[in-house]
């Protein structure tokens, strides 16, 4: 709990101090101090500020202030756990010691660059396994971490990557405001030691805002094996910020940097020091003048330094400018502001945020010049440049990464079969074990068809995407997948878009729900929701179950040549409704931007397998959940209502057919009579009636009742698809021998009708459905993420409309196409 929770009479300990430097310190001076007795004295009529009494006198402090400065309480209310173990009354020792252990509980951010080893280093940190890529926009949200280490507890946030800490973009505005909500107690500050001058940019921003800073100096091994001279101790000196390097990778230097946030922690390291940047003399007046006149507001709050407000208004930082316009004199200080503005815009002839970037970047380049000597090789090309001359070749370029995208699917296919083939036999002897262990015939059917026969139906697919992330992977580790962006990019401006929309379509792949969360990365609300909306067309990892499944009953000849065609059309269909988004809805400028590079970099086999599996949990996580509740709704939907009518009239016919046959005709016509009976009971069941019902939509593409019902099932996650195909063929199989769905979705026929006898899937049928599942309704969860991104659910209900028309369109003119020459 913090200071401002306490009422008038209530006491506690204080636990420590959060908040800016000059401010931090001016509480420390007032006694503010852990382990110090505070009691609150009363509250003033309009609820600020609030007055408390420590060390004898009385002192008062605004509310925002108070709850900066965290404590434990004696009287300890029942709900809140974290604070102390029971609810009463607590002894003041036993208040300082408490004090004193949650005192040893260190929040430290993880702030830096894309690429420079941020994700990697909080992994190494606190052992968790997030998802690490060389390009911008990986960590779209803040990952938490924990580690023990010294006797302190640390809790690790991982911040997105960004270049800035303006309003420009997502990652900016997010990381800013997180710093000064949520007071980290350190800012680790990685910093990649390759590409020292870009990197200290954010460092720069960092110091404006007065707040505890470590500089991890990653990478380290790649500068000093390059040969460069650095002398990082220096530089720490001449900042005010320790600098430690690390490797990543290797874990080198973790321990000495936690070491080293617990110095600047607890305040005892020699080096720390808060600097002002000096941005040139006539820059400083103008910071100066508008640093008192924000002093002078009476709402002003001295929670974030003046001096950072003064650095922001000059920059014309949107926020803190709308910030300043609720406070009650803001005209008086937007006339000051726009005064100081147009004075160093007409001195130096250029914005003013260009002036303060200018000078950034010049008080970078003087520190370095002190500081750091590169090795300068000016004729040879790096092993980087190399590689880019061949995979981003204006000619080779495309053809290469087509040929990796058809070297993927090929694995997939080729390599998964071995392993699918042994979970599927698995799966058989399971069924199997069920129903001849369990005499009861509604759980036997339940487990055996609804349960196995759902989730064993996709969880055989589970190799074939762990192959596929396998190769994302490699993709996003060792730097590719940027390429791919970059060779993108011409094609991208085509269609009013950058390459930089190209990296959360390749991300869809995998799954489309971070893929769409990865448009944050994207500067220009227009091409963000733009993006969202083409996202879908990109076969993400949940379709793959269906096509793995139709192509390997229909086309087992050319099956990765199948697939791959599949993922080509979906990124045909992307560019081709963007460019009519863009043309329709979208009509605005398109941003400028600069895709960087980063460079090649060979992905540790841990950091690999670790994504697989983590890809794989939450695959099983899915099977574990909703595809095993749908599976036995399904079951349950299909299993009833009994008509013991009906029951009784099958009855009647067995019996008259054991009167009537014997021996091998008698099981044949025991047979038919117990297939039909099974389909007429599927068919008038509560699922058939539902299939039934869309049956006539789906009828000119080709698909019959049950087809229908997968694909309503499908809306949730794409691979109840094939979970319900199987659990209602389970259903309606009474042949144990043809268990297999391959083998039963080759040969299932029309049981009545005008088509009585013809198959229910023919080749031309599994095109047109392959393509409904390609293009119609993502799934739940991408709906969910559209809406939440958008920031208005009329993009999500223009997505599942949109796509499912164009499904529909598709499928119907593919099929009846198709029928005239099939």
């Amino acid at each position: 709990m913090n200071l401002g929770d306490l009422k008038p009479g209530e006491s506690g300990i204080v636990v420590k101090v959060k908040g800016r430097g000059a401010f931090h310190k001016r509480l420390a001076e007032m006694g503010f101090v852990r382990g110090v007795k505070v009691e609150a004295v009363r509250v003033a009529p309009l609820g600020d500020p609030l007055e408390y009494r420590l060390m004898g006198y009385d002192i008062s402090l605004r509310r925002n202030e108070a709850r900066l400065i965290e404590i434990v309480s004696e009287k300890i209310d029942s709900g809140n756990q974290n604070v102390y173990p029971y609810y009463g009354i607590i002894d003041e020792e036993s208040l300082k010691t408490s004090a004193q252990e949650k005192g040893k509980i260190i929040e430290v951010a993880f702030v830096g660059n894309p690429n420079s080893g941020k994700t990697s280093l909080f992994n190494a940190s606190s052992g968790a396994t997030e998802k690490v890529g060389n390009y911008s926009g990986v960590t779209v949200d803040a990952k938490k971490g924990e580690l023990k280490k010294f006797g302190y507890k640390f809790n690790i946030i991982d911040l997105p990557g960004t270049y800035s800490l303006s309003a420009y973009s997502y990652e900016e505005l997010f990381i800013r405001n997180y710093i000064f909500n949520n007071k980290p107690d350190i800012i680790v500050n990685v910093v990649d030691a390759s590409n020292l001058e870009r990197n200290l940019y954010l460092t720069t921003q960092l110091i404006d805002m007065d707040v505890k800073v470590v500089i991890a100096l990653n990478m380290y091994d790649e500068m000093t094996g390059r040969g460069d001279q650095f002398d990082h101790v220096l530089l720490s000196q001449l900042i005010g910020i320790p600098i430690v390097p690390t490797v990543a990778k290797k874990k080198t230097g973790v321990d000495e940097l936690f070491q080293k946030a617990i110095d600047v922690y607890e305040e005892r390291d020699p080096i720390v020091r808060h600097i002002h940047i000096h941005y040139g003399e006539e820059v400083e007046r103008s910071i100066d003048i508008l640093k008192n006149r924000i002093r002078e507001s009476a709402s002003f709050e001295e929670t974030v330094a003046a001096r950072y407000y003064a650095i922001k208004l000059l920059e014309k930082d949107s926020v803190i400018t709308d910030e300043i316009e609720t406070w009650d004199d803001h005209s008086d200080l937007h006339e000051v502001c726009e005064k100081e503005i147009h004075k160093l815009e007409s001195i130096y002839n250029q914005p003013s945020n260009d002036i303060i970037a200018d000078a950034r970047f010049g008080f970078i380049a003087g520190a370095l010049k002190e500081t750091y000597q590169r090795r300068e090789e000016p004729h040879k090309k790096t092993t980087t440049q190399k590689i880019d001359a061949i995979l981003t070749h204006r000619v080779w370029g495309y053809p290469i990464f087509l040929a990796f995208l058809f070297l993927m699917f090929f694995c997939t296919f080729k390599l998964g079969e071995y392993p699918m083939d042994w979970l599927e036999m698995s799966m058989s002897w399971l069924g199997d074990a069920v129903k001849s262990s369990i005499s009861i015939s509604f759980w036997k059917d339940l487990i055996a068809d609804g349960i196995i026969g759902g989730v064993g139906g996709v969880i055989v697919f589970l190799p074939n995407i762990l192959i596929l992330f396998l190769f994302i992977s490699i993709m996003e580790d060792t730097g590719y997948m940027a390429r791919v962006a970059f060779i993108m990019d011409k094609l991208m401006h085509r269609i009013g878009l950058h390459g930089k929309s190209f990296i959360p379509m390749i991300m869809g792949f995998g799954c489309n729900v971070p893929a769409v969360m990865a448009t944050r990365t994207l500067e220009n609300r227009g091409d963000r929701l733009l993006t969202m909306l083409i996202i879908p067309f990109m076969s993400c990892s949940a379709r793959m179950p269906v096509y793995i499944l139709l192509i390997g009953v229909f086309f087992p000849q050319h099956d990765f040549l199948i697939m791959f065609l599949l993922y080509l059309l979906g990124i045909i269909l992307a560019i081709a409704f963007a460019w009519i988004f863009k043309k329709v809805i979208f009509k605005t400028e398109e941003m400028p931007f600069v895709m960087e590079l980063p460079p090649y970099r060979i992905p540790t086999t841990k950091a690999v397998f670790l994504n697989m599996w983590f890809k794989a949990q939450q695959y099983l996580k899915k099977m574990g959940g909703v595809i095993l509740f749908a599976s036995i709704i399904v079951w349950l939907l299909g299993y009833f209502p009994k008509n013991r009518e009906r029951e009784l009239f099958y009855d009647t016919q067995r019996a008259q057919i054991a009167a009537v046959y014997d021996g091998e005709e008698q099981n044949d016509k025991l047979y038919e009579t117990n297939k039909l009976q099974t389909s007429e009971a599927l068919e008038y069941s509560y699922i058939g009636r539902i299939g039934k019902f869309i049956e006539p939509v789906i009828r000119p593409l080709g698909f019959e009742w049950k087809t229908g019902v997968a694909l309503l099932a499908g809306i949730t996650a794409k691979e109840l698809l094939v979970s319900t195909l199987g659990v209602m063929y389970q259903i309606e199989d009474v042949d144990e021998e043809s268990s297999d769905l391959k083998e039963i979705i080759a040969t299932d026929v029309y049981k009545s009708g005008p088509r009585t006898g013809e198959k229910v899937f023919t080749p031309l049928v599994s095109i047109s459905l392959l393509i409904f599942v390609l293009v119609y309704f993502p799934c739940v969860a991408v709906f969910a993420a559209v809406g939440r991104e958008s920031g208005s659910w009329k993009w999500a209900l223009f997505l599942a409309f949109y796509t499912t028309a164009l499904a529909w369109i598709l499928s119907f003119a593919v099929f009846q196409i198709g029928s005239l020459f099939y």
